[in-house]
C-alpha cells in the first residue's frame, strides 16, 4: 500500500536567504551606465567657448558633426584640434553619415573671417545645413 503524502506545515520549511550576487549585478551595471553617459555627454561642451546668447533653441544632437572655433581662431572638429586645411577632408564622412547637418560653435568674440572659412569648408565637404550653438537662458545651457 502506497503511503499518503506527507503535509507540511508553517514551521516545516527551510529558513529564507537574500541572494545578493544579482544586486551586486545590476548596481555595477548602473554605475557602468552612468560613467559611459556622463562622459559622452561631456564631449560638446570640452571647449572653453563664449557662445553668443539666443532667445530659445534645439536640444543638442549627439551624432551630430561639431565645429568649433574657440576665440584665438583655432579651429576642432568633435573636439579635436584640426586645420582650416583639414577640415573638409575629416568632416567629409561624417556629414554623408548626418544627412548634411554639421554643428558650428563658434566663440563670439572670435574671429568672423574664420569663421566665414569654417563655414565654406563645411559647405565644400557636404555640409547642406548648419546647426548654431547658442547660449540660452541665464543657465548657460549650450545648444549643438
Amino acid at each position: 500500500m502506497t503511503r499518503p503524502a506527507r503535509r507540511r506545515f508553517r514551521g516545516d520549511h527551510d529558513p529564507v536567504t537574500f541572494d545578493f550576487a544579482p544586486m551586486v549585478d545590476i548596481v555595477l551595471l548602473l554605475l557602468i551606465f552612468f560613467f559611459l553617459t556622463s562622459t559622452l555627454g561631456a564631449r560638446q561642451n570640452a571647449l572653453p567657448l563664449d557662445l553668443p546668447r539666443a532667445s530659445s533653441s534645439v536640444q543638442e544632437t549627439p551624432d551630430l558633426p561639431v565645429v568649433s572655433v574657440n576665440r584665438a581662431g583655432q579651429v576642432f572638429l568633435n573636439g579635436k584640434a584640426t586645420t582650416l586645411g583639414a577640415l573638409g577632408a575629416q568632416l567629409r564622412p561624417l556629414a554623408e553619415q548626418s544627412g548634411g547637418v554639421v554643428g558650428l560653435r563658434a566663440d563670439e568674440r572670435g574671429s568672423y573671417g574664420t569663421v566665414v572659412g569654417v563655414m565654406d569648408e563645411i559647405k565644400k565637404a557636404g555640409g547642406t545645413r548648419l546647426a548654431l550653438g547658442t547660449q540660452t537662458g541665464r543657465d548657460g545651457g549650450a545648444a549643438p
